[in-house]
């Protein structure tokens, strides 16, 4: 079932997506080489609790880490260790957060130092993806718009879509319905309404959109080693242009 947000879920989320903003912005900052990604996790633990909110991911089906750090062909949910990042990494972090029990989800991918002019390309078509995808969020045009559109966008540019794992409704649950694939074909799946909350999450790979997850259950590889990035924002559908939840 779908559910569509009140003013008071509006408002909530509103906050905890401008509290998230804030820490993953800050997390982004403090991404360089020769840090460890469980130093990472402690300051988005520490930051998100400061500011009022809860980390919305730990405990959350056994998941031990607040934060998700993923490394070059790590796409999505690698845990926070004593490894150490290094110059010329590709590092997505993902981070969620629960707000007097209204959820926000954010992800970004970004370059340590020096990368490969193809890697520098694949980030800003992430974040290229993404923005195509949030813009057909628009009430009265459908799921498989969003889909379509970041599909689209990825694969232009030589690149691709990781379709294992999705974007998805979010608001007094982390994951609500509905699934949102990075595929799809225009004009196809569920109306769009206002007050509809997404999570839209493109994933793009550098060479195949094959992945596995590794032995600890939860961090996802491509399979042929490349890489991949990652970018999500939490949006709002209203009656004229989406609004970006998470947006710094």
């Amino acid at each position: 079932m779908i559910r569509l947000k009140t003013a008071q879920d509006i408002v909530l989320m509103r906050e905890a997506g401008r509290i998230l903003a804030r820490v993953l912005q800050e997390l982004s900052a403090s991404v360089r080489a020769g840090l460890r990604t469980k130093d990472l996790d402690d300051q988005a633990e520490t930051a998100l609790t400061r500011a009022g909110a809860r980390p919305a991911f730990k405990g959350y089906r056994g998941y031990p880490s607040a934060l998700c750090v993923s490394i070059n062909e790590e796409v999505v949910h690698g845990i926070p260790s004593n490894r150490r990042i290094r110059e010329g990494d590709i590092v997505s972090l993902d981070l969620g957060a629960e707000l007097e029990g209204c959820f926000a989800d954010a992800a970004t991918s970004v370059a340590v130092g020096r990368v490969i002019p193809r890697a520098r390309q694949l980030l800003e078509v992430g974040k290229s993806a993404l923005a195509a995808g949030i813009a057909k969020a628009q009430a009265g045009l459908h799921l498989g718009d969003i889909s379509a559109a970041i599909q689209q966008e990825i694969e232009r540019n030589g690149f691709s879509v990781v379709r294992d794992f999705v974007g998805h409704g979010i608001g007094r649950q982390l994951h609500e319905e509905l699934q949102i694939p990075n595929y799809g074909e225009s004009g196809t799946g569920v109306l769009l309404q206002e007050g509809m909350t997404l999570a839209i999450e493109p994933m793009a790979n550098m060479g195949s959109f094959q992945v596995a997850i590794k032995n600890d259950g939860w961090t996802v590889v491509t399979q042929d080693k490349c890489p991949s990035v990652h970018f999500e924002h939490t949006i709002l559908v209203t009656g004229h242009s989406p609004e970006i939840l998470t947006e710094w």
